[in-house]
Protein backbone atom coordinates (compact mmCIF):
# COMPACT_ATOMS: atom_id res chain seq x y z
CA UNK A 1 0.00 0.00 0.00
CA UNK A 2 1.53 3.61 -0.90
CA UNK A 3 1.63 6.13 1.18
CA UNK A 4 -0.95 7.98 -0.84
CA UNK A 5 -3.15 4.99 -0.31
CA UNK A 6 -3.40 5.14 3.78
CA UNK A 7 -3.70 9.09 3.60
CA UNK A 8 -6.53 8.17 1.88
CA UNK A 9 -7.77 5.43 4.46
CA UNK A 10 -7.16 7.60 7.32
CA UNK A 11 -8.72 10.62 5.47
CA UNK A 12 -12.13 8.66 5.27
CA UNK A 13 -12.02 7.01 8.63
CA UNK A 14 -11.53 10.54 10.44
CA UNK A 15 -15.06 11.55 8.39
CA UNK A 16 -16.84 8.58 9.30
CA UNK A 17 -15.78 8.68 12.97
CA UNK A 18 -16.98 12.73 12.60
CA UNK A 19 -20.42 12.27 11.13
CA UNK A 20 -20.86 8.95 13.83
CA UNK A 21 -23.35 9.84 16.59
CA UNK A 22 -22.11 8.93 19.81
CA UNK A 23 -25.42 7.50 21.88
CA UNK A 24 -25.22 7.54 25.69
CA UNK A 25 -26.65 4.34 27.21
CA UNK A 26 -28.55 5.87 30.63
CA UNK A 27 -27.63 3.85 33.72
CA UNK A 28 -30.71 2.39 35.03
CA UNK A 29 -31.78 4.03 38.10
CA UNK A 30 -32.48 1.98 41.47
CA UNK A 31 -35.84 2.00 42.58
CA UNK A 32 -36.38 3.95 46.18
CA UNK A 33 -36.39 2.01 49.40
CA UNK A 34 -39.73 0.74 50.43
CA UNK A 35 -40.38 1.95 54.11
CA UNK A 36 -41.59 -0.62 56.34
CA UNK A 37 -41.92 -0.93 60.34
CA UNK A 38 -42.69 -3.54 62.96
CA UNK A 39 -43.74 -3.30 66.24
CA UNK A 40 -44.19 -5.23 69.54
CA UNK A 41 -45.95 -5.01 72.38
CA UNK A 42 -44.60 -7.69 74.58
CA UNK A 43 -44.44 -11.19 74.34
CA UNK A 44 -46.04 -13.92 77.18
CA UNK A 45 -48.00 -16.90 77.43
CA UNK A 46 -50.75 -15.08 75.79
CA UNK A 47 -53.53 -17.28 74.83
CA UNK A 48 -56.80 -17.08 72.97
CA UNK A 49 -59.13 -18.43 75.82
CA UNK A 50 -57.75 -16.03 78.40
CA UNK A 51 -58.20 -12.65 76.20
CA UNK A 52 -61.88 -11.65 76.12
CA UNK A 53 -63.19 -9.90 72.60
CA UNK A 54 -63.16 -6.84 74.31
CA UNK A 55 -59.80 -7.01 75.06
CA UNK A 56 -58.34 -8.54 72.05
CA UNK A 57 -59.86 -5.50 70.50
CA UNK A 58 -58.56 -3.00 72.83
CA UNK A 59 -54.96 -4.36 72.16
CA UNK A 60 -55.13 -4.45 68.52
CA UNK A 61 -56.32 -0.70 68.42
CA UNK A 62 -53.30 0.31 70.66
CA UNK A 63 -51.51 -1.57 67.96
CA UNK A 64 -52.83 0.15 64.94
CA UNK A 65 -52.61 3.52 67.14
CA UNK A 66 -49.23 2.56 67.35
CA UNK A 67 -48.44 1.79 63.37
CA UNK A 68 -50.16 4.43 62.17
CA UNK A 69 -47.71 7.38 63.98
CA UNK A 70 -44.83 5.24 63.28
CA UNK A 71 -45.56 5.23 59.47
CA UNK A 72 -47.00 8.43 59.41
CA UNK A 73 -43.29 9.90 59.92
CA UNK A 74 -42.02 7.23 57.08
CA UNK A 75 -44.76 8.15 54.97
CA UNK A 76 -43.63 11.94 54.99
CA UNK A 77 -40.34 10.77 53.80
CA UNK A 78 -39.08 10.80 57.17
CA UNK A 79 -36.43 8.97 59.34
CA UNK A 80 -36.49 5.21 60.45
CA UNK A 81 -35.38 6.64 63.73
CA UNK A 82 -37.82 9.21 64.17
CA UNK A 83 -40.58 6.62 63.16
CA UNK A 84 -39.72 4.05 65.82
CA UNK A 85 -40.15 6.92 68.61
CA UNK A 86 -43.31 7.84 67.07
CA UNK A 87 -44.04 4.22 67.31
CA UNK A 88 -43.86 3.07 70.90
CA UNK A 89 -44.73 6.69 72.59
CA UNK A 90 -48.61 5.84 72.19
CA UNK A 91 -47.62 2.39 73.90
CA UNK A 92 -46.12 4.03 76.29
CA UNK A 93 -48.71 6.14 76.97
CA UNK A 94 -51.02 3.17 76.80
CA UNK A 95 -52.56 1.13 79.83
CA UNK A 96 -52.30 -2.05 78.08
CA UNK A 97 -48.75 -2.04 77.51
CA UNK A 98 -46.03 -2.51 80.05
CA UNK A 99 -44.34 0.72 79.34
CA UNK A 100 -44.95 4.40 80.60
CA UNK A 101 -47.97 4.57 82.10
CA UNK A 102 -49.06 1.03 82.44
CA UNK A 103 -45.73 -0.27 83.83
CA UNK A 104 -45.64 -3.01 86.59
CA UNK A 105 -44.84 -2.45 89.91
CA UNK A 106 -41.54 -3.06 91.81
CA UNK A 107 -41.74 -4.89 94.99
CA UNK A 108 -41.76 -1.57 97.00
CA UNK A 109 -44.97 -0.39 94.81
CA UNK A 110 -43.08 1.66 93.02
CA UNK A 111 -41.94 2.46 89.24
CA UNK A 112 -38.35 2.49 87.30
CA UNK A 113 -38.43 2.31 83.89
CA UNK A 114 -36.15 1.42 81.31
CA UNK A 115 -36.16 2.47 77.57
CA UNK A 116 -33.35 2.27 74.55
CA UNK A 117 -33.23 3.46 70.94
CA UNK A 118 -30.16 3.20 68.17
CA UNK A 119 -29.95 4.46 64.68
CA UNK A 120 -28.47 2.35 62.00
CA UNK A 121 -26.61 4.59 60.00
CA UNK A 122 -23.68 5.37 62.61
CA UNK A 123 -25.22 2.69 65.31
CA UNK A 124 -25.21 6.19 67.61
CA UNK A 125 -27.78 5.01 70.51
CA UNK A 126 -29.32 6.38 73.83
CA UNK A 127 -30.90 4.56 76.98
CA UNK A 128 -31.78 5.30 79.88
CA UNK A 129 -32.48 3.01 83.03
CA UNK A 130 -34.67 3.00 86.38
CA UNK A 131 -35.86 6.69 85.88
CA UNK A 132 -39.55 7.38 87.51
CA UNK A 133 -40.10 10.49 86.84
CA UNK A 134 -39.70 11.11 83.01
CA UNK A 135 -43.36 10.81 81.23
CA UNK A 136 -41.99 9.24 78.60
CA UNK A 137 -38.75 7.42 79.13
CA UNK A 138 -38.35 6.67 75.22
CA UNK A 139 -38.07 10.51 74.83
CA UNK A 140 -35.12 10.36 77.50
CA UNK A 141 -33.45 8.11 75.64
CA UNK A 142 -33.34 9.45 72.35
CA UNK A 143 -32.18 13.05 74.23
CA UNK A 144 -28.91 11.18 75.68
CA UNK A 145 -28.94 9.74 71.76
CA UNK A 146 -28.98 13.40 70.30
CA UNK A 147 -27.85 15.69 72.64
CA UNK A 148 -25.35 13.95 74.93
CA UNK A 149 -21.77 12.44 74.71
CA UNK A 150 -22.93 9.59 76.32
CA UNK A 151 -24.46 6.71 75.74
CA UNK A 152 -26.51 5.97 78.75
CA UNK A 153 -27.84 7.46 82.32
CA UNK A 154 -29.40 5.67 85.01
CA UNK A 155 -31.32 6.63 87.89
CA UNK A 156 -31.82 9.66 89.71
CA UNK A 157 -28.82 11.18 86.95
CA UNK A 158 -31.37 9.75 84.13
CA UNK A 159 -34.20 11.63 85.48
CA UNK A 160 -32.00 14.83 86.24
CA UNK A 161 -31.05 15.06 82.80
CA UNK A 162 -34.06 14.17 80.71
CA UNK A 163 -35.69 17.65 83.30
CA UNK A 164 -32.78 19.38 82.11
CA UNK A 165 -34.18 18.77 78.10
CA UNK A 166 -36.78 19.81 78.86
CA UNK A 167 -39.06 16.86 78.76
CA UNK A 168 -42.26 16.32 80.57
CA UNK A 169 -41.97 15.56 84.32
CA UNK A 170 -44.52 13.47 86.94
CA UNK A 171 -44.71 12.25 89.70
CA UNK A 172 -44.12 8.02 90.08
CA UNK A 173 -47.76 8.22 90.56
CA UNK A 174 -48.48 8.96 87.13
CA UNK A 175 -47.84 5.47 86.31
CA UNK A 176 -49.89 3.95 88.15
CA UNK A 177 -53.10 1.13 87.18
CA UNK A 178 -55.50 -0.92 89.27
CA UNK A 179 -54.61 -3.49 87.11
CA UNK A 180 -50.70 -3.71 87.60
CA UNK A 181 -51.18 -3.60 91.38
CA UNK A 182 -53.40 -6.04 91.39
CA UNK A 183 -50.25 -8.27 89.60
CA UNK A 184 -47.87 -6.66 92.50
CA UNK A 185 -49.76 -7.95 95.12
CA UNK A 186 -50.60 -11.47 93.54
CA UNK A 187 -46.63 -11.63 93.30
CA UNK A 188 -45.95 -10.57 96.80
CA UNK A 189 -48.64 -12.90 98.07
CA UNK A 190 -47.71 -16.40 96.10
CA UNK A 191 -44.17 -15.36 95.99
CA UNK A 192 -43.75 -16.42 92.45
CA UNK A 193 -44.31 -15.15 88.44
CA UNK A 194 -46.60 -16.01 86.05
CA UNK A 195 -44.97 -15.88 82.59
CA UNK A 196 -47.13 -11.95 82.14
CA UNK A 197 -45.55 -11.15 85.04
CA UNK A 198 -41.87 -11.92 84.64
CA UNK A 199 -41.85 -9.66 81.51
CA UNK A 200 -43.69 -7.17 79.42
CA UNK A 201 -42.01 -5.02 76.44
CA UNK A 202 -42.82 -2.72 73.56
CA UNK A 203 -40.89 -2.25 70.82
CA UNK A 204 -40.07 -0.76 66.98
CA UNK A 205 -37.83 -1.55 64.09
CA UNK A 206 -38.20 0.38 60.91
CA UNK A 207 -36.53 0.96 57.52
CA UNK A 208 -37.07 4.36 55.56
CA UNK A 209 -37.25 5.57 52.33
CA UNK A 210 -33.16 6.13 52.34
CA UNK A 211 -32.67 2.67 53.40
CA UNK A 212 -31.83 3.64 56.95
CA UNK A 213 -32.71 1.45 59.98
CA UNK A 214 -33.47 1.58 63.34
CA UNK A 215 -34.89 -0.02 66.82
CA UNK A 216 -36.46 1.28 69.90
CA UNK A 217 -37.57 -1.02 73.02
CA UNK A 218 -39.26 0.45 76.32
CA UNK A 219 -40.72 -1.25 79.56
CA UNK A 220 -41.69 -0.98 82.88
CA UNK A 221 -39.32 -4.10 83.47
CA UNK A 222 -40.38 -6.88 85.83
CA UNK A 223 -43.56 -7.14 88.10
CA UNK A 224 -42.16 -6.60 92.17
CA UNK A 225 -38.53 -6.72 91.11
CA UNK A 226 -35.98 -5.66 93.59
CA UNK A 227 -35.80 -1.64 92.88
CA UNK A 228 -32.74 -1.11 90.68
CA UNK A 229 -32.97 -4.22 88.91
CA UNK A 230 -32.03 -3.30 85.37
CA UNK A 231 -32.93 -5.79 82.55
CA UNK A 232 -32.50 -5.95 78.74
CA UNK A 233 -33.99 -3.03 76.97
CA UNK A 234 -32.15 -0.04 77.61
CA UNK A 235 -29.31 -2.16 77.08
CA UNK A 236 -27.61 -2.50 73.44
CA UNK A 237 -27.15 -5.18 72.16
CA UNK A 238 -29.17 -7.24 74.33
CA UNK A 239 -32.57 -5.94 73.68
CA UNK A 240 -31.88 -3.15 71.15
CA UNK A 241 -29.65 -3.15 67.70
CA UNK A 242 -29.35 -1.25 64.71
CA UNK A 243 -26.99 -1.47 61.89
CA UNK A 244 -27.81 -0.36 57.82
CA UNK A 245 -27.23 -3.31 56.03
CA UNK A 246 -27.65 -6.03 58.35
CA UNK A 247 -30.69 -5.84 60.92
CA UNK A 248 -32.64 -3.93 63.45
CA UNK A 249 -33.86 -5.73 66.16
CA UNK A 250 -36.21 -5.34 69.32
CA UNK A 251 -36.76 -7.70 71.70
CA UNK A 252 -39.07 -8.41 74.60
CA UNK A 253 -38.70 -11.59 77.18
CA UNK A 254 -37.67 -12.37 80.64
CA UNK A 255 -34.48 -10.03 80.50
CA UNK A 256 -31.58 -11.91 82.66
CA UNK A 257 -31.37 -14.52 79.88
CA UNK A 258 -31.76 -11.65 76.85
CA UNK A 259 -28.63 -10.09 78.49
CA UNK A 260 -26.63 -13.10 79.10
CA UNK A 261 -27.19 -14.21 75.68
CA UNK A 262 -26.59 -10.64 73.90
CA UNK A 263 -29.80 -11.50 71.81
CA UNK A 264 -29.72 -8.35 69.40
CA UNK A 265 -26.25 -8.20 69.19
CA UNK A 266 -25.91 -12.05 68.46
CA UNK A 267 -28.83 -12.31 65.80
CA UNK A 268 -26.94 -9.07 63.70
CA UNK A 269 -23.64 -10.83 64.05
CA UNK A 270 -24.97 -13.94 62.68
CA UNK A 271 -26.57 -11.87 59.57
CA UNK A 272 -23.34 -9.88 58.65
CA UNK A 273 -20.38 -12.60 59.88
CA UNK A 274 -22.39 -15.84 59.34
CA UNK A 275 -25.13 -14.99 56.28
CA UNK A 276 -27.90 -16.18 58.69
CA UNK A 277 -31.33 -14.57 57.39
CA UNK A 278 -32.74 -12.74 59.85
CA UNK A 279 -35.09 -15.22 60.90
CA UNK A 280 -32.55 -18.04 61.31
CA UNK A 281 -30.46 -15.81 63.35
CA UNK A 282 -32.93 -15.14 65.56
CA UNK A 283 -34.11 -18.55 66.15
CA UNK A 284 -30.70 -19.55 66.76
CA UNK A 285 -30.46 -16.70 69.53
CA UNK A 286 -33.59 -17.59 71.05
CA UNK A 287 -32.75 -20.90 71.33
CA UNK A 288 -29.68 -20.27 73.63
CA UNK A 289 -32.56 -17.90 76.01
CA UNK A 290 -34.25 -21.29 76.02
CA UNK A 291 -31.10 -23.46 76.61
CA UNK A 292 -30.67 -21.15 79.61
CA UNK A 293 -34.43 -21.37 80.83
CA UNK A 294 -35.65 -18.09 79.47
CA UNK A 295 -38.08 -17.49 76.81
CA UNK A 296 -39.86 -14.39 75.06
CA UNK A 297 -39.36 -12.59 71.49
CA UNK A 298 -37.88 -10.52 69.00
CA UNK A 299 -39.00 -8.34 65.69
CA UNK A 300 -36.06 -8.47 63.48
CA UNK A 301 -35.72 -6.18 59.98
CA UNK A 302 -32.75 -7.20 57.17
CA UNK A 303 -30.87 -4.35 55.35
CA UNK A 304 -33.53 -4.88 52.48
CA UNK A 305 -36.46 -4.30 54.66
CA UNK A 306 -37.78 -7.54 55.40
CA UNK A 307 -39.11 -8.63 58.28
CA UNK A 308 -39.75 -11.50 60.46
CA UNK A 309 -40.89 -12.42 64.19
CA UNK A 310 -39.45 -14.72 65.98
CA UNK A 311 -40.33 -16.23 70.03
CA UNK A 312 -40.55 -18.68 71.96
CA UNK A 313 -43.61 -18.30 74.01
CA UNK A 314 -47.34 -18.72 73.59
CA UNK A 315 -47.55 -15.23 72.04
CA UNK A 316 -46.69 -11.76 70.78
CA UNK A 317 -48.15 -8.84 70.37
CA UNK A 318 -47.17 -7.41 67.38
CA UNK A 319 -47.75 -5.76 63.63
CA UNK A 320 -46.19 -4.75 60.74
CA UNK A 321 -47.12 -1.67 58.41
CA UNK A 322 -45.55 -0.65 54.83
CA UNK A 323 -47.09 0.91 51.49
CA UNK A 324 -48.56 -2.82 50.68
CA UNK A 325 -50.76 -2.41 53.95
CA UNK A 326 -51.02 -3.69 57.82
CA UNK A 327 -51.18 -6.62 59.57
CA UNK A 328 -51.89 -7.54 63.65
CA UNK A 329 -51.29 -10.85 65.45
CA UNK A 330 -51.58 -11.66 68.99
CA UNK A 331 -51.29 -15.72 69.34
CA UNK A 332 -48.77 -17.87 67.79
CA UNK A 333 -51.33 -19.82 65.12
CA UNK A 334 -51.83 -17.07 63.20
CA UNK A 335 -49.77 -16.17 59.83
CA UNK A 336 -47.37 -12.88 59.54
CA UNK A 337 -47.33 -10.80 56.55
CA UNK A 338 -48.59 -7.64 55.31
CA UNK A 339 -52.01 -8.53 53.91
Amino acid sequence: MTLKTLAIVAATAAVLGACATHVAVAEPESAPQEWHLAIHGGAGVILRENLSAEQEAAYVAGLNEAMAAGAAVLRDGGSAVDAVQAAVLPMENSPLFNAGYGAVFAANGTHELDASIMDGRDRNAGSVAGVMHVKNPILAARAVMDRSEHVMFAGPGADAFAEAQGLEMVENSHFDTERRRKSLEHVLKERTRTAAERHGTVGAVAIDSHGNLAAATTTGGMTAKTPGRVGDAPLVGAATYAENGVCAVSATGHGEYFIRVGVAKTICDRVKLAGDSVGEAAQVALDEVAALGGDGGVIVMDGEGNVDFVFNSAGMYRGEISAKGASTAIFRAEPEGDE
